[in-house]
């Protein structure tokens, strides 16, 4: 079974291979990606990161979820050297966290209630979890940057996470926390590959920050691989990036 919605302004896309799933399991799912959007969403005025930001409750006042997202923000920043950082002049915007961190307990929600097989994509972030329909890995691409009808790579995985940053959907909208927030350069995309889609995810954002050096810490990350492209279309991956990649 298989369905798209949109929500939090992407498109949603639950795909649940196993027998005995039905719509029920489907529509907890994408009612919890709507939970998350009315909480966390900086573009919502009663959200609750926007009473936040208005300092119109406290830190101490959120919810549990909102004080994990803090707290796993947090902990990514200082494994980046501060490349990651949800606090902008004083504004919080966890965007950059909450994704993936949803995705990934979205896929929680299916394998607790028993299935093996399935897939949940939020905006081209990515849980796979088991085989597809025809009992292979699932099969993922990466698309051109340049050129979103193309697919440059074409990757098999199971049982992990893909996340995808850059510049070519949404514009510039990923900033150097180091330099003032300066917009980054010398990168279009970054795609992750990691034990999970909140690894995946959070890690893709910081190393995007980081500009090309941002494979080289990719590179030394334990359990992740990654593959990036330049202004010039010149791509370059990890050592381990090439075992993903399907020639057929």
């Amino acid at each position: 079974m298989k369905q798209t919605r949109i929500i939090m302004g992407m498109p949603v896309t639950i795909e649940v291979v196993d027998s005995g799933v039905t719509s029920q399991n489907l529509d907890s799912v994408f009612a919890y990606f709507e939970y998350v959007d009315r909480k966390f969403s900086t573009f919502k005025s009663d959200s609750e990161i926007s009473l936040i930001n208005r300092q119109e409750i406290s830190f101490e006042q959120s919810s549990e979820d909102m004080q994990a997202i803090f707290a796993l923000a947090e902990q990514t920043r200082l494994e980046t050297e501060g490349f990651f950082n949800i606090d902008r002049d004083g504004m919080y915007d966890p965007s950059g966290i909450v994704k993936g961190w949803a995705i990934y307990t979205a896929a929680e929600i299916l394998r607790q209630a028993g299935f093996e097989d399935y897939y949940v994509d939020a905006g081209g972030d990515i849980q796979v979890s088991g085989k597809n329909a025809q009992c292979q890995d699932w099969c993922v691409g990466i698309q051109n940057p340049f050129n979103p009808k193309e697919i440059v790579k074409l990757l098999s995985l199971r049982d992990c996470g893909i996340a995808t940053s850059g510049t070519y959907v949404r514009g510039q909208h990923i900033y150097n926390p180091r330099n003032n927030h300066q917009p980054v350069t010398g990168v279009v995309s970054l795609t992750v590959i990691g034990p999970d889609i909140y690894e995946a995810d959070r890690f893709a954002t910081a190393a995007f920050a980081m500009g090309p050096s941002g494979i080289l810490f990719m590179e030394e990350l334990t359990g992740f691989e990654a593959y990036m492209i330049d202004p010039n279309g010149l791509a370059t991956y990890t050592s381990g990036f090439e075992r993903y990649v399907r020639h057929d």
